[in-house]
């Protein structure tokens, strides 16, 4: 019975780290809010590989996976932006931070109910959105403007319910060799979050980031490249 349940265990501790990064968000300690929210990360990636691994894998999971989501890396992220950034705005801040997790909600929905291609996700997924939300609001005192914290945010928005394209590095097979670098970076993640745990978050930023431009680049690529395959099958005979 607990090796049936340990998978939820993990998804039941996400969302208890979500709710957490939304109390530390509104008493003004973004820096581990947002850490709640990279913590949170980590415990969504290994509640399914559990789950597969036990061969524990249930509908009911399913569906608590991504309510756990919605709170995690929708309504956490939202919020930490809101009190970092949005909250001198009145009624546009609201609307603006209500955006994020509702688009964060219609992208779990598809992805629940629609089957996506092999080996990529359609659109971006929440998790890595809500973490570049997260991370991205520890900037805030650098920029004079909050402008590219609306746009930055409005833009993941609209990335979770598009049509683009983005790696899903869970069903990429990997040599067993790629495990013990993997393990390797972990630890070093982990020391390096113990010994700066103001600082931590931000760096976390950069590579989530690029996810997040890496499956828009891809794209633009590809438009490109039928676009200037076209006209060359009008000229074939």
């Amino acid at each position: 019975m607990f090796v049936k349940t340990l998978p939820n265990m993990f998804t039941v501790g996400n969302l208890f780290l979500g709710i957490i990064a939304i109390i530390f968000a509104f008493h003004d300690q973004w820096q581990y809010a947002a850490m709640m929210v990279i913590i949170g990360m980590f415990l969504d990636g290994l509640d399914g590989r559990v789950a597969r691994m036990l061969n524990a894998q249930s509908e009911f999971g399913k569906e608590l996976d991504s309510l756990s989501d919605v709170v995690s890396f929708g309504v956490a992220p939202a919020l930490i932006m809101y009190v970092a950034v949005l909250h001198d705005m009145g009624v546009v801040g609201w609307i603006i931070t209500a955006v994020f997790p509702i688009c964060g909600a219609l992208r779990l929905a598809r992805f629940n109910v629609e089957p996506g291609l092999p080996g990529f996700f359609i659109g971006l997924p929440i998790t890595a959105a809500g973490g570049v939300l997260a991370t991205m609001a520890l900037y805030s005192e650098m920029t004079p403007s909050p402008l590219f914290h609306i746009l930055g945010m409005l833009l993941l928005s609209y990335l979770m319910i598009s049509r683009v394209r983005y790696p899903n590095f869970k069903n990429l097979g990997m040599p067993r060799r790629i495990y013990w670098v993997i393990l390797l970076f972990l630890v070093v993640t982990v020391v390096v979050a113990a010994r700066y745990p103001e600082h931590f978050p931000k760096f976390v930023f950069f590579p989530l980031a690029i996810y997040a431009a890496y499956g828009l680049k891809q794209t633009v690529h590809r438009r490109r490249q039928r676009n200037s395959e076209e006209p060359a099958e009008e000229l074939k005979p």
